[in-house]
């Protein structure tokens, strides 16, 4: 490839990145949301309603896009939602069992999972650059969100999760395309709330009782739910899963930077050195010449 022709490819891997890190951004608002309207609303019904909305909004939009999709297309994406909405459930039931700071700290592992399930399944090259931001991104997470580890039941499905959210990175990369972005992400979140819908069959839906609630679970709907889908699914088009991966490692520093903004939390070394940890792992792999980083080809034919 000559330099001219490198210039817009590189122009969409750094657009691909800004928009994967504004959706990062945008699940780390939703935190302190979150963990209002859970007192009120069962997680499970929270996340079958919000991806619900998600998915009709989406529609509405484009009602035409999932029959665009050729059948193979529509395969992957049905596979993608399924581990997302798994992973989403053992999650869920992971942290009743495990403290909240905990569940993040393992389910943030995918930032370690991602590499080595790139290889393995897509035999993609990491490069020692790669494994050492992989690994600060993951001590800068320790560091973020844990106070103790204990090993049971509940680390273990939210490890389970982890992988999960894992092998949806890797697959999202190797399938994805940004001609079929809207279709792939508007499938994958219909499956998503199916799967969220059955598991909350035995206990019935419980709805929001208000309007601040019923705003609140709006905007994770549309903005942290089916726009994030539709940029994460389109970024990873032009990602490699491992890349991708250490730039959604900065959810928790997010999350933690809204909380502190607008959710009353103060401020702590924590925060400051984890947070900085954490940021410093994106920057090695956004800064660091690509050849340095790690093969880029990652998509594969299924």
């Amino acid at each position: 490839m000559s330099p001219e022709s490198s210039v817009p490819s590189r122009r969409v891997s750094w657009l691909a990145a800004l928009a994967l890190l504004a959706m990062t951004a945008c699940w780390g608002s939703t935190f302190f949301l979150i963990k209002d309207l859970l007192d009120r609303v069962p997680t499970l019904d929270f996340l079958a309603v919000r991806f619900a909305i998600a998915a009709a909004a989406m529609l509405l939009v484009a009602p035409r896009a999932i029959a665009r999709l050729a059948p193979t297309v529509r395969r992957h994406a049905v596979v993608l939602g399924l581990l997302y909405g798994v992973a989403q459930i053992l999650q869920t039931a992971g942290l009743a069992h495990t403290p909240a700071s905990v569940s993040g700290f393992i389910t943030g592992m995918y930032v370690v999972c991602t590499p080595l399930f790139a290889a393995w399944i897509l035999h993609t090259r990491i490069g020692l650059v790669t494994w050492a931001a992989v690994a600060l991104a993951a001590a800068g997470l320790g560091v973020l969100t844990l106070g103790g580890l204990s090993l049971g039941y509940g680390e273990a499905i939210t490890l389970v999760a982890a992988m999960l959210y894992a092998l949806h990175i890797v697959g999202l990369g190797a399938w994805s395309s940004a001609r079929d972005a809207l279709g792939m992400s508007i499938l994958q979140i219909i499956v998503i709330a199916a799967i969220c819908f059955v598991a909350t069959v035995p206990d019935g839906i419980v709805l929001p009782g208000n309007g601040r609630d019923w705003l609140s679970l709006v905007y994770m709907a549309i903005f942290a739910g089916a726009l994030a889908m539709l940029g994460q699914t389109w970024a990873q088009a032009h990602l490699s899963p491992t890349r991708t991966a250490i730039i959604m490692s900065m959810e928790p520093v997010f999350a933690a930077t809204f909380a502190v903004a607008l959710g009353g939390e103060g401020i702590t070394p924590r925060l400051l050195i984890g947070g900085a940890m954490v940021l410093s792992a994106m920057l090695v792999v956004e800064l660091v010449p690509r050849r340095h980083i790690e093969a880029e080809v990652t998509h594969i034919a299924v």
